[in-house]
């Protein structure tokens, strides 16, 4: 079903254009601000480490709590391997320090 016409005519592109400059004259602008993340490198790291850590305890739960008929499923598969990648590297390393800012 094609749209109605609002005149005779079908409006030009400017025509248009004008049309939706006057409805959207009186409307407030909006805009938002993600706030700025004021954490230093080393401690975005550490945080994203531990919530490493926290995400593959929960897998290992998970991995736990499977019945047995689902232990050789492709969930199951995914789970193991998610909960035997070694971490202790990570944890171990620390980013390099930059320029006296950290």
């Amino acid at each position: 079903m094609p749209r109605r016409l609002i005149g005779e005519t079908a409006m030009r592109g400017a025509e248009r254009q004008a049309r939706h400059r006057a409805r959207k004259a009186g409307a407030p602008v909006i805009r938002f601000r993600h706030p700025t993340d004021r954490r230093s490198r080393a401690q975005r790291w550490n945080d994203s480490i531990a919530g490493l850590t926290a995400l593959q305890a929960e897998y290992a739960a998970w991995l736990d709590a499977l019945p047995d008929n689902q232990q050789d499923s492709a969930t199951a598969e995914a789970l193991r391997a998610i909960v035997d990648l070694d971490l202790t590297e990570l944890q171990a390393s620390e980013p390099p320090r930059g320029f006296g800012r950290d």
